[in-house]
């Protein structure tokens, strides 16, 4: 018997004892193997582990049997093996959104049968080289090496730095592939299902799990950073269909809900967003799902490698403070810099901040001198860097003939996401102290050391930088514009 055939018979025993105690020996009788040899050969045809698959197939039909009439929550728990009301009910939640007691027709979230034929074999090594593109870890069968706990970890940070050389141009590729109309005909659907939902999401799900259990157990050594759990809940979140993407809200539920809506193009494009290159800083029209997977993904790896790069890329300097801030509404003046008006010169930017001391009475409680930096909420790849030199003044500032200004509130203004001004008056504000050389070095950096360092500890921080629509960034002059910059300031949603 080949190995479809033996999975093919032991999902159908499964559905025929849905309602029964099946253990996992029962089931791999089936396949004539080990349990063991069962549970992995399933795992990787499936993206799922058996326990998963019994359980989103209850969850499947219980909410069916509840729309009976008469149907009693505490009946059907126990028909489908449930010890407890309670505990039935808190699984049935997780898996559909709402209580059994609000089960409704056409909200019911259904996982259909596995299925394997001829037919379909060359989809699945189609969909195993498309999944297996992502760098995966393999920690389920590291925990209990005999190593020393920062080991343990090392080795995890390790992992996310190679992920996070690979998985974007994966995502990419998912996107692609979601908008490609020619993978999508009637006859692809239930594969593709199973690419996406089991293959992929469901991959995830596992791998999030795992590496949850691994930094729980060397947790207590006080290395792990505790940002990193938060990083997966999000992440878990998305992965379940729980965006935390209003715009996509509706779409995701309905493809969790019915994957033939994936039929339509225009579901598949919101599920499918844009592509953003390997460093995420490509401008896309439509964020789709697929972008809140590629930034959850992200922001578990720099919550793992972030505070270790933080440290190394010191060098000849310090971080001497760093706090977020909660500005109330203010107003940049300034002007941009170019040399047309002089201010690329010790004398322009006298003249400028001349004029600004005039206006004392307009202080925002942060006066520093300062060098905004902005792209008008757009990508790096869609619009340049422009910067002004000026300050933050109060909300409502008279601005003197030739400035600009920029308006900045406690928070967006808008329910839906909106590209550029008013920017957001949260931040995070970073000072440094040693070589000023150091610090404003540019080689080996994005920018430079100040403006890397800053980055990498609020994605350290599992903060949101609201990039690209909301982005800014400013060199900040503690002294004077005449010296030296020691200090920065990162845009920051808090």
């Amino acid at each position: 018997m080949n190995w479809i055939q033996c999975l093919s018979k032991s999902i159908q025993y499964i559905e025929d004892h849905l309602t029964d105690r099946i253990s996992i020996d029962e089931i791999s009788n089936q396949a004539y193997t080990s349990s063991s040899h069962f549970q992995l050969l399933f795992h990787l045809v499936f993206g799922m582990t058996v326990g998963e698959y019994i359980r989103n197939r209850r969850l499947t039909l219980a909410a069916f049997d509840l729309l009976a009439p008469g149907s009693k929550i505490i009946d059907v728990a126990m028909r489908y093996q449930y010890d407890t009301q309670e505990s039935f009910s808190k699984a049935f939640t997780r898996f559909h959104g709402f209580p059994p007691s609000r089960v409704q027709p056409g909200k019911i979230r259904i996982f259909h049968p596995l299925k394997i034929n001829i037919t379909v074999q060359g989809g699945f090594e189609m969909s195993h080289s498309f999944i297996d593109e992502f760098y995966w870890n393999d920690l389920k069968n590291q925990k209990d090496e005999l190593l020393p706990d920062i080991d343990k970890y090392q080795r995890v940070i390790k992992w996310a730095i190679e992920a996070r050389k690979h998985n974007p141009n994966v995502f990419d590729a998912l996107t692609e592939w979601i908008l490609d109309d020619s993978e999508w005909t009637d006859d692809k659907l239930a594969e593709n299902e199973q690419i996406l939902m089991q293959g992929i999401l469901a991959r995830f799900r596992n791998q999030n799990v795992q590496l949850r259990a691994y930094l729980k157990d060397i947790e207590p050594s006080g290395i792990v950073n505790g940002a990193v759990f938060n990083a997966l809940d999000r992440f878990d979140d998305e992965l379940s269909g729980r965006t935390n993407y209003d715009d996509l809200r509706d779409v995701v539920s309905k493809m969790f809900t019915d994957f033939s809506v994936m039929r339509d193009r225009k579901i598949r494009e919101q599920i499918a967003g844009g592509k953003t290159g390997p460093l995420g800083t490509y401008s896309v029209d439509i964020f789709g799902f697929v972008n809140a997977l590629k930034e959850c993904d992200a922001r578990v790896q720099w919550t793992l490698f972030m505070p270790d790069a933080v440290e190394r890329l010191q060098k000849g300097f310090k971080v001497e403070k760093f706090e977020y801030m909660k500005m109330p509404a203010l107003r940049f003046i300034g002007k941009e810099s170019c040399e047309c008006d002089g201010l690329d010169t010790v004398g322009g930017l006298k003249k400028l901040f001349s004029i600004l001391d005039t206006m004392s009475e307009y202080k925002s409680g942060f006066d520093y001198d300062v060098l905004l930096q902005h792209h008008y909420g757009r990508g790096v790849d869609a619009e340049r860097r422009h910067c002004f030199w000026g300050r933050f003044m109060k909300a409502g500032t008279p601005v003197p003939e030739g400035f600009v200004y920029f308006d900045f509130t406690p928070q967006r203004t808008e329910d839906k996401i909106v590209a550029g001004l008013p920017f957001i008056s949260q931040f995070a504000f970073a000072v440094f102290s040693g070589d000023m050389e150091a610090m404003h070095n540019s080689e080996g950096y994005d920018s430079n050391a100040m403006y890397d360092i800053t980055r990498n500890i609020i994605l350290g921080h599992d903060v949101n930088i609201p990039y690209p629509d909301k982005y800014w960034t400013a060199e900040v002059f503690p002294d004077g514009y005449d010296n030296y910059s020691t200090a920065y300031m990162f845009s920051v949603e808090l």
